[in-house]
């Protein structure tokens, strides 16, 4: 495990995405959306991932410098298409629509088409914080998920966020896969050489595996609840909802047609649309009540919650986000670790393109 500073990695990040064909604009969006992730200690979508957008971008599947632009609307809708460009810069362009509608109708609701995996969901949502807005961000992603009752890899992981801003207290913000787990997780286990826990992942037969390369020797993740029993057709239609929202709703692909991330599985050869999906929602505060009032009551709910009395052996109950704020302080503070497989591979990458990791 060795230790970065945030512009260490922010300015590798850059450089590398200019190396590539980003535009300036894009390379400190793109850089920015990634880093955002290793500071919330969402490892799975940070630098950790860089690699694997350089291998789509030379297996000619991202458009490095995209004509991103509204193909239809209306007053509080959009949809954006994304010309093939990295969802790194897509989603927060699309998040500035949704948001830019509801300063004027109240709520805005953008889907996307036509783009690629956009890091972690609560980057995006979190943007709508600042104007007294909350932010809703959902995406499909690709197909490694099982639904209840099936063996097939129809669903991805399909991520939901929610962001809620509060006054005093920190944000409300929830930032879940509609899966027991998301996929980086099993890679970072991968690189660990740990087991995944029981009731993340089925082997190619349909049964139980707790072999973190289980999903790579033709098994699936399971969907949100693991079985039927613990209420895994509930995770099965939350994962569907995002995948219809963002997919059938703006001509993305969907299912079983959604583009593999990894460059060495190529795409289907009969999509049914263009790209990867996402949508966004901005809902302004006060289109409902007046956002002061609304804010003093969300701090009242988060105190409430937090002083939940906790079970026995926790020493706290917590509001969704506290444990990304938390790391994210501490990262500042104490810098990002990376696992060693991540440091060769990001050292690796900066020896083929002339950049200095």
């Amino acid at each position: 495990m060795a230790i970065f500073t945030y512009d260490q990695l922010y300015k590798f990040t850059h450089d590398m995405l200019i190396k590539i064909g980003c535009p300036e604009v894009h390379a400190q969006i793109g850089a920015e959306v990634l880093l955002s992730a290793d500071m919330r200690g969402v490892d799975s979508h940070g630098v950790a991932r860089l690699s694997g957008y350089v291998r789509l971008w030379e297996k000619g599947r991202i458009n490095t410098n995209p004509n991103i632009r509204i193909v239809h609307e209306s007053p509080s809708t959009a949809v954006v298409d994304g010309d093939g460009g990295l969802g790194l810069v897509v989603a927060p362009y699309a998040m500035n629509v949704a948001i830019e509608k509801a300063s004027k109708a109240g709520t805005g609701w953008v889907s996307v088409r036509n783009s690629n995996h956009y890091g972690i969901a609560g980057y995006h949502s979190m943007m709508a914080l600042d104007h007294d807005m909350i932010g809703i961000s959902l995406t499909n992603a690709s197909p490694l998920v099982s639904p209840t009752f099936s063996k097939e890899r129809l669903l991805g992981t399909n991520p939901i966020s929610v962001a809620i801003p509060a006054d005093q207290e920190p944000p409300f913000v929830a930032d879940m896969a509609t899966t027991t787990a998301a996929n980086g997780k099993l890679e970072i286990l991968q690189r660990k050489g740990k087991d995944a826990p029981e009731g993340w992942i089925q082997d190619k037969e349909g049964l139980p595996t707790t072999s973190a390369n289980g999903v790579k020797d033709g098994g699936a993740l399971l969907p949100l609840g693991g079985d039927r029993e613990h209420g895994s057709h509930k995770g099965y239609a939350l994962g569907s909802i995002v995948d219809i929202f963002s997919a059938v709703l703006s001509g993305a692909n969907y299912g079983p047609w959604v583009p593999p991330f990894v460059a060495f599985l190529e795409p289907d050869p009969n999509p049914v649309g263009e790209g990867i999906g996402h949508f966004f929602g901005a809902m302004r505060v006060d289109a409902f009540r007046p956002a002061d009032e609304f804010k003093s009551h969300m701090d009242n709910w988060i105190r409430r919650f937090r002083s939940a009395k906790p079970t026995p052996g926790n020493e706290k109950v917590l509001i969704p986000g506290d444990p990304e704020r938390e790391l994210e302080e501490q990262r500042r503070k104490d810098g990002i670790p990376l696992l060693d497989p991540v440091v060769k591979d990001l050292t690796e990458l900066g020896e083929k393109f002339g950049v200095k990791f």
